[in-house]
């Protein structure tokens, strides 16, 4: 499980990130670098690290469902995601 300042830190990226997306695609199409310099670094999508929606876990994340692969693994298992079962051949 991570810690809650961790979780907490990447939510405020991501509200920041979209803050500034309209200005920084706007500095970009001028191409107006020097202005570009002065906004927040978490501003810039890159800085963006997808987390489990469960346990925040960072590695392991399974973009097509939000979670990682242990709770994922898990939550098949107990049939609480559609349409996807344990494989038996």
């Amino acid at each position: 499980m991570a810690k809650e300042s961790m979780k907490a830190r990447e939510v405020k990226r991501a509200k920041l990130v979209a803050r500034y997306a309209e200005k920084r695609k706007k500095l970009i199409a001028e191409g107006n670098y020097e202005a570009l310099q002065t906004l927040p670094k978490n501003a810039s999508a890159v800085r963006l690290h997808n987390r489990c929606k469960i346990t925040g876990r960072p590695k392991g994340y399974m973009r097509q469902f939000g979670v990682s692969r242990i709770q994922f693994r898990e939550m098949a298992s107990q049939g609480l995601i559609p349409g996807v079962k344990k494989a038996s051949w």
